[in-house]
C-alpha cells in the first residue's frame, strides 16, 4: 500500500530538505518524488499546482496541497 503522502522535491533545494525532515520528524509515511529525476512525477507535479514549477510540494490526503514550505521554495 502506498503512503497517503507525497512529497515532490528536487536535490540541493533547502525548502525540500525542510519539509522531508519536517515529515519524517512528525512521523508521517511518504514517498518521495525528484522531479528533475522523474519526469513523469514532474508532470504529475504540474498537474497538482496547476502548473506552477516551485518545490517542495506535500500532498497528504483530504488536504489542499502545499505548494513551497513555509511560503518559501525552489523554482525547478
Amino acid at each position: 500500500m502506498e503512503p497517503a503522502t507525497e512529497l515532490y522535491t528536487t536535490e540541493g533545494c533547502q525548502y525540500s530538505e525542510a519539509a522531508r525532515e519536517d515529515l519524517e520528524w512528525r512521523g508521517v509515511d511518504f514517498v518521495e518524488y525528484d522531479v528533475e529525476k522523474d519526469r513523469e512525477a514532474y508532470e504529475r507535479m504540474l498537474a497538482i499546482t496547476g502548473g506552477k514549477r516551485t518545490v517542495p510540494v506535500i500532498v497528504e490526503k483530504d488536504k489542499e496541497p502545499q505548494i513551497g514550505w513555509m511560503g518559501r521554495g525552489c523554482t525547478v
